[in-house]
């Protein structure tokens, strides 16, 4: 789910890996984890169907780019299912970097030759995913507060 936009997406990247998988098997030499394989031909079957359907021409200025802060006591009030919906809400490509950088640990090297971007996109579509992140769960916070307070 952390590639797709939905589940009915989720299902047809999945089950298109696990055709490649099933009729590629043979092509697995034994080094390395069979479960990292497998991994690895997901991640491409959902690079793929993005490639197909989003254009990532985003126009970077790498000088304007900034950190972007997270309190980590903040974060760790906000329970892992909300932090994950909100990362599902993210923009396709957005959702993309971030997944691919932030929980898979790929270098921006290797997602701008996974995606056919430039490094400077990928650092600036993490940078848009951060920010949007932030907001959401500032507002979902204040939102929930709010409700607790019944006001």
């Amino acid at each position: 789910m952390k590639y797709a936009r939905n589940i009915e997406q989720a299902q047809d990247i999945l089950q298109e890996s696990f055709l490649i998988i099933y009729t590629t098997i043979n092509k697995y030499k034994g080094t390395g984890s069979f479960e990292g394989w497998m991994k690895r031909i997901v991640i491409n079957q959902s690079i793929s169907s993005f490639k197909k359907e989003i254009k990532f021409n985003v126009m970077v200025n790498e000088e304007r780019l900034e950190s972007v802060e997270v309190d980590s006591d903040f974060i760790n009030k906000v329970p892992l299912d909300v932090i994950l919906a909100k990362i599902q809400e993210l923009p396709d490509r957005y959702r993309l970097v971030f997944n691919l950088y932030e929980m898979d640990n790929y270098s921006h090297k290797e997602i701008s030759e996974m995606l056919s971007i430039s490094e400077g996109t990928s650092k600036s579509n993490l940078h848009r995913a951060k920010n949007i992140l932030k907001k959401r769960l500032k507002k979902w916070h204040l939102t929930t507060k709010k409700n607790s307070y019944g006001k």
